[in-house]
């Protein structure tokens, strides 16, 4: 089995040790990313939802750095939402915020998922 490594973007390793996960993990050439929401550095929730969809695209790409990663080496970007028919406008926002974050010609799976609970 493929030697596993917990990766944590600067500044947050106490939130993820008090909760007891990582980030992310490294196996061999794959790297697992928690998923991330948009929380501020102490943890607690940005009560606006744009910032909070800004910020949870800010972390990712915390965890991405400190794994030595980046956008580009993204292959799946899955993303949750409590109430998409109120938040559609937020959503395309997201939308246009992962293309400015994303090559056009990387491809990658993408998938959209209502929760009712978060």
């Amino acid at each position: 089995m493929a030697k596993r490594d917990a990766i944590f973007p600067t500044g947050r390793q106490a939130l993820y040790e008090r909760n007891r996960y990582s980030a992310a993990i490294r196996s061999g050439d794959f790297l697992f990313v928690s998923g991330q929401v948009g929380s501020r550095e102490d943890g607690s929730p940005e009560p606006d939802f744009e910032k909070q969809v800004q910020l949870a695209f800010d972390n990712l790409a915390a965890v991405l750095k400190a794994a030595g990663c980046m956008f580009d080496d993204v292959v799946d970007v899955t993303t949750f939402h409590t109430d998409p028919s109120t938040q559609w406008n937020t959503i395309a926002t997201v939308r246009l915020m992962r293309r400015d974050s994303f090559t056009p010609s990387r491809m990658r799976r993408r998938s959209l998922g209502s929760a009712s609970k978060l």
